[in-house]
């Protein structure tokens, strides 16, 4: 998800460039936005199809060595 992230804050840069060179009103500003709203979009659209881990499974991930974390096989 930092790939996108990335991409977000080169297009808020990119927007901001265009608006100040074609004025705020400009089709071309209005355009740059729509862009940057649209990855922020699909951000939060992955985010929201992460799978969530319980609050065991995160406790495990800190703590693998803990007894509540042990794992037996039949």
């Amino acid at each position: 998800m930092t790939n996108i992230q990335e991409k977000i804050q080169e297009e808020l840069k990119e927007a901001r460039e265009v608006c100040d060179i074609s004025g705020t009103n400009s089709p071309e500003c209005a355009a740059a936005w729509d862009a940057v709203e649209e990855l922020q979009a699909e951000a939060s659209h992955q985010k929201e199809n992460e799978p969530q881990k319980t609050s065991l499974e995160r406790y495990c991930d800190d703590n693998p060595d803990a007894d509540e974390c042990r794992l037996y096989e039949d």
